[in-house]
Order: C-alpha cells, then structure tokens, then sequence
C-alpha cells in the first residue's frame, strides 16, 4: 500500500514539473519581406530538445500544413524554402506535440523590385529600429520614401531610416518607395513593453486583470483547469490512502487484544 502511496505522489509529481518551455522561431535572413526566388531558413529554437516541435505555415493557398509536406525541406534543425515564391506569403510558427505554440511570423515575398527590411519579430518598446528600402538589382542606398499607415514620414538620401526609441505610438503598417524603381509592400511592425522588474500594486492589478483575460480564453481556461486538477489529485488520493491504512490498522489489533483479554479471564479463574 506505501508503495502504491509512492508511485502516484511521484506520477503527479512528475506532471506537475513537465517543462512547458515556449519555443521561438528565427528567419534568416531576419526580414519580412523577400524578394521572389530568394532562400530562406526558419528554425525552432527551444532549450527542451524533446518537445518536438513542427514548423508549420498558413497561406492564401494551403492552411496547417508542415514544413516538408509540399513546401520547404529540413536541413538539420532549420526549415529551408530556396527559390520562394509570392504563394509562400503567409504567417508561419513552431508547434508541439505538446501543446504550445511558439510566435508568429508574418513573411511577404514580392515579385516587385523594392522590398523594406523590417524586423520580423517584436520590437522592445525603447530600441532603435532601422528600416531599409532595397532594390533587387541595384544598390540599396538610393533615396528612399518611407511610409506609415499611408502617410509619409520622411524621404532619406541614403535608403534607411532608424527610428530612435520606439514607443507604442510607432507600431504601425510601413512601407517605402524607391522613385523610378517602385514601392514595397507593407509590413506591420510591433512594439511590445518592457519587462517588468519590481511588483507594485498597480503591476498586481494588472497582472491579474491578465490573468482573467487569460481565463476568459476557453483554451487557457482549459490549461488552468488542468493545472488545478494536477495540484488537488496528489493530496486528495494521498490523503485518501491514509485514511484507509488508518482504518484497517485497528482491524488487525483487535483479535491480539481479544487473545490477551482471554488470557487474562483464564488466569483469574
């Protein structure tokens, strides 16, 4: 009965502290737009070798479909697609048999001749951000426009511009335009906060209005339930057990007392 005891607190245990580590996808070269024929490579990076994370794609042609079926090919840990064309234009991310997703990655390729290199992931809300308006076949330092949400920002001699400090008013749509050579399309830029290192009151409150809008998700709903479920089993089927071996502890004492208490009658007579 312990043993049994033992394997189940070491069961649950062992699903309490199952890493759920979060992967994050890297694209190489480290734009969101490329140019039609180009290559690029997508990898899965993650500390946690064994969650086996797939990469996958959703685009205007094909929907979850994984790298190596009808698109891409595994090199090593990366997924390469060589010669990409404007059909592979979609969003892409890393998912596990386990159940996490990693981000997003939204990739634009173009037929055009201009294309702006933008970050592919999330912006640290106060880095530099550079932006630059490259052509296919000519350099990439001639005067360039560079646009956001429609409206111009500012026309640069050279063909980049960096965006000093970032802060959420710079998250938008930006695209560029290189005269005699044509536009870009456009790529969304985020901008996200900057971590937190100190708890206050206010950082609590927002926490768990985060936290019950993470609730609010069926999935995540589903996930805290899990979780809870984990915490309670342990200690309830453990308490349980006890409570059994508690209750049959007496049983087998009392027909030694019985003996004693016979002897005991025998001896008096």
């Amino acid at each position: 009965m312990k043993d049994s005891v033992v394997f189940l607190l070491l069961f649950f245990s062992s699903l309490l502290w199952s890493p759920t580590n979060q992967a994050r996808l890297t694209v190489s070269p480290s734009s969101s737009q490329l140019f039609e024929y180009d290559s690029v490579s997508l990898s899965c990076e993650d500390d946690d070798s064994s969650a086996g994370w797939t990469l996958r794609r959703n685009t205007t042609t094909q929907q979850m479909t994984q790298c190596g079926v009808k698109w891409g090919r595994y090199t090593g840990s990366s997924c390469e697609i060589r010669f990409i064309d404007p059909l592979d234009s979609g969003v892409y991310w890393c998912e596990s048999r386990k159940g996490p997703i990693s981000n997003m990655v939204n990739l634009t390729v173009t037929g055009g001749s201009v294309i702006l290199q933008s970050p592919v992931l999330p912006v640290m809300e106060g880095d530099d951000v550079t932006l630059l308006c490259e052509t296919k076949t000519t350099p990439s330092n001639l005067p360039a426009a560079f646009y956001k949400d429609g409206s111009l920002i500012r026309k640069q001699p050279t063909g980049h511009m960096t965006i000093q400090h970032v802060s959420k008013s710079d998250e938008g749509l930006y695209k560029c335009d290189i005269s005699g050579h044509g536009e870009s399309p456009s790529s969304w830029i985020t901008v996200t906060g900057q971590p937190s290192t100190t708890t206050s009151p206010t950082t609590s409150a927002l926490a768990t209005s985060e936290d019950q809008s993470q609730v609010s998700n069926p999935l995540q709903l589903a996930l805290t339930l899990t979780r809870h479920l984990l915490v309670f089993c342990p200690y309830f089927i453990s308490t349980i057990l006890m409570v059994s071996l508690y209750r049959e502890k007496p049983k087998d004492k009392e027909p030694l007392q019985n003996k004693r208490d016979d002897v005991t009658t025998e001896h008096n007579f």
